[in-house]
């Protein structure tokens, strides 16, 4: 990049004050690296990914003389929730971003660099460009925190019984295997349906999660099992300012992949965003696509116009959300006009 176009995007930042610091966060099973960026210059620092790490980056930032305002990292699995939870406990101002920002951000600046400190810089210099405009972080409620880790482990168990079925249709012809297998599933069916007993008194329990659970399955394609995960997921709907903000963090946008000159194309989902929230929204998207008035008008119109089956199922799960949006957002049960202002033009 010339330096003319460095001195150009300098200038689009956010000043930072004399005094004040940003740390972008790089984070990564084990480890992470932070970078303080201030008017000072950049300071680079590397700590464990567990509560020692997390004590130890506190203590270090209080000792400098800058006074830190925000601190980013990015979304990456679910490795940046031990220390998200820490630091708001310790009264830091903090943004969970998109890696798709990053990424996004990192081609505007035409940077290639690629080290984990590098990141941690960049993540910091995203952070005093934009934090005006960043979303604070803030830990989910307990009673959100609790039906998400049974929801988790409700995907875990049903996980392993697909598998042991699997297992026992591959032509599996030991007698002592396939009474294991049968044992097995027989154990995971009981514990799912126990775990599902929990999971929907835990709702009961609750008034708000009650409402959601009824607002959501209002909307054609969503059961109670898909509305669960979803409010689980997404948390307090106040915490995004629109749908467009909501899609974003669940990173519903179609991948396409071409070779050469090649008119033939393949659609995958993106790996960006919210894996789990994704997840769920699947199915509920194919079933919606046949079964919701809008969705299904939305799938008409896709396939008339020559879009591939996958882009069509992105598009619907995309469209699902917006309408999820709506629901929670407005307090009213789903209704196929009244839904229509909440949706995009596909």
């Amino acid at each position: 990049m010339r330096l003319t176009d460095k001195d150009s995007l300098a200038k689009e930042r956010v000043n930072m004050q004399a005094g004040e610091g940003i740390i972008g966060i790089d984070i990564s099973k084990d480890s992470f690296d932070m970078v303080l960026r201030s008017t000072r210059g950049e300071q680079h620092r590397v700590f464990s990914n567990d509560q020692k790490g997390y004590t130890s980056l506190v203590a270090w930032a209080e000792k400098q003389p800058e006074r830190v305002v925000h601190i980013c990292m990015e979304a990456t699995g679910s490795y940046w929730e031990g220390l998200a939870e820490h630091l708001y406990q310790g009264e830091y101002t903090v943004s969970v971003v998109n890696p798709y920002q990053i990424k996004r951000y990192a081609d505007h600046l035409l940077n290639r660099n690629k080290t984990d400190k590098a990141d941690a810089s960049l993540i910091a210099e995203f952070c005093e460009k934009d934090r005006e405009r960043l979303r604070a972080w803030k830990p989910f409620s307990p009673e959100i925190k609790a039906l998400r880790s049974m929801g988790r482990r409700l995907d875990e168990l049903q996980d392993m019984k697909q598998q042991e079925q699997n297992r026992l249709k591959s032509g599996v012809r030991d007698l002592v295997v396939i009474e294991s297998l049968q044992e097995h599933i027989k154990q995971l069916k009981d514990q799912i349906k126990a775990l599902w007993k929990k999971i929907q008194e835990h709702v009961k329990q609750h008034p708000n999660l009650r409402e959601q659970q009824r607002l959501l399955t209002s909307i054609p394609g969503i059961g109670k099992l898909t509305a669960i995960k979803l409010i689980a997921e997404i948390g307090d709907i106040r915490d995004f300012a629109s749908a467009s903000q909501l899609a974003a963090y669940a990173g519903l946008a179609p991948k396409q992949f071409r070779s050469g000159s090649s008119v033939h194309k393949q659609t995958r989902i993106s790996k960006q965003g919210r894996t789990e929230l994704r997840r769920c929204l699947y199915m509920p998207a194919v079933v919606a696509s046949e079964h919701n008035p809008i969705v299904k008008d939305l799938k008409r119109r896709m396939l008339a116009s020559g879009h591939v089956m996958m882009e069509v199922i992105v598009a619907a799960m995309k469209k699902l959300l917006h309408l999820v949006y709506g629901v929670l957002k407005s307090g009213k049960p789903f209704d196929p006009d009244y839904g229509k202002q909440f949706c995009f033009n596909s």
